[in-house]
């Protein structure tokens, strides 16, 4: 059977531990409140405590998601170029054949089979 498994962002996460910190409920009760298992909760507040949960965590988080997202937008243009450039090359070296009329996408026209020469 396969989990699937939720994602919270930072904000909630924070909101849900800023409230126990307050004294604003009982670790269960602001958890059942959430529709979360308390223990999730008191993880959360153990990765708080230790400097691991706070909004510039989350920027730096999204910061390095977009820098491995351009990087690998930065490789495909790389390649694509590159591609490019051979197409390119291959398409200027091909001698026209007998002035026939040639497509980039088609490719030379199709000469006649011997059925249509005799």
């Amino acid at each position: 059977m396969h989990k699937t498994y939720r994602r919270f962002s930072t904000e909630f996460k924070l909101q849900l531990v800023e409230a126990y910190l307050a004294g604003e409920g009982s670790i269960k009760g602001l958890a059942n409140r959430a529709g979360l298992d308390h223990s999730l909760l008191h993880y959360w507040i153990g990765k708080y405590r230790a400097g691991e949960l706070s909004l510039d965590v989350a920027r730096e988080e999204t910061m390095l998601e977009a820098e491995q997202k351009i990087a690998a937008l930065e490789r495909k243009v790389g390649q694509l170029t590159m591609e490019l450039e051979l197409l390119r090359k291959g398409l200027i070296a091909v001698p026209a054949l007998n002035n026939a009329r040639s497509s980039i996408i088609s490719g030379p026209t199709a000469s006649a089979s011997k059925e249509d020469v005799a």
